[in-house]
């Protein structure tokens, strides 16, 4: 969100006749998408700052080309006590408490039979959290209290939906020098998805070309030798926010490389959502396929390395 001035607000009057029904209701939603306060009919507030004036000047043009008056006035608030009241109008906390009760709902689910329709239930949660957060100009400890619990609980169905799944580690990255690794066995769980498909790649094409992959369909029987790769105890996993793809950067210096950054952006969205990035879900649909086309994972990794190599190029040139 654009900075505010503190204290200061940006205010719109506006007036519009009678017969103008639809410009009214065009600006009234426009208005009500801004989060305005209102403080009297035709009367609006918003807190001061790069964004909000200009949209309340877009709205006082829509006005005065209906037919209406507008006015966009600043406005300083010399008086505490109106500073309170004004701000008090922005609360946002008992939309957050909604989205907070819900999310703590869904954590403590434990019925696999409404694991599917939870999975809906997160993801408008997230988008009423997301619409909130972008009309909270004073945000505080109830936006971040939300944002746990949505990252709470959706820790909470993964663990359900994809027992396998590696869980999040804590602590700090380990740099390591690529020349240790080289001509190592290395192993992650069999049928693999975008984090250990990605990862696998990242190996054989930046870290250990001569690598041998194991797919482990138990990986309590991973050889002690082997370096293992995103499952709880695995030498890599997911540390942090980072997923096994963004650990392997991390470890071997490979963040500096802006086509790797790139995707292990589309790695993260991928496997544990986050910001969206335009090609996830092409390339999701097309390893999708290959993963039911193809049984056997070695090829599956030969048929997705294309696709990576392909990705990150194509990074490299823009």
């Amino acid at each position: 969100m654009k900075p505010i001035e503190e204290n200061r607000w940006a205010m719109l009057v506006i007036s519009l006749p009678g017969r103008s029904a639809t410009p009214r209701m065009r600006v009234w939603r426009a208005l009500k998408a801004l989060g305005t306060a209102v403080l009297r009919d035709g009367v609006y507030l918003l807190p001061d700052g790069e964004s909000t004036r200009p949209a309340l000047e877009a709205q006082a043009r829509e006005v005065v080309g209906a037919g209406g008056t507008a006015h966009v006035l600043r406005v300083d608030g010399v008086d505490p006590e109106q500073t309170r009241r004004f701000r008090a109008l922005f609360d946002r906390d008992g939309d957050y408490s909604r989205v907070t009760e819900a999310a703590r709902r869904l954590r403590s689910l434990r019925d696999r039979r409404k694991l599917s329709a939870s999975v809906r239930t997160l993801k408008r949660l997230r988008r009423e959290y997301q619409a909130i957060r972008a009309t909270d100009y004073f945000a505080g400890s109830a936006a971040d209290q939300a944002a746990q619990m949505l990252t709470d609980a959706e820790a909470s169905l993964n663990a359900q939906l994809f027992p396998g799944e590696p869980r999040m580690q804590t602590g700090r990255i380990e740099r390591l020098a690529i020349k240790d690794y080289r001509h190592r066995t290395w192993a992650t769980r069999a049928r693999p998805w975008v984090d250990r498909l990605a990862s696998a790649w990242l190996i054989k094409r930046f870290i250990d070309p001569p690598a041998r992959i194991l797919w482990l369909k138990d990986i309590k029987r991973c050889p002690g030798s082997a370096l293992g790769f995103d499952f709880d105890g695995a030498t890599f996993s997911h540390v942090g926010a980072r997923v096994t793809f963004e650990t392997l950067l991390a470890s071997f210096g490979l963040e500096d490389d802006p086509a790797l950054q790139r995707l292990g952006r589309l790695v993260h969205c991928l496997d544990v959502g986050g910001a969206p990035v335009p090609e996830a879900q092409g390339l999701a649909a097309i390893l999708a396929g290959a993963r039911a086309r193809l049984t056997n994972d070695n090829r599956l990794l030969a048929e997705a390395s294309r696709l990576f190599d392909h990705l990150y190029r194509s990074y490299q040139e823009e």
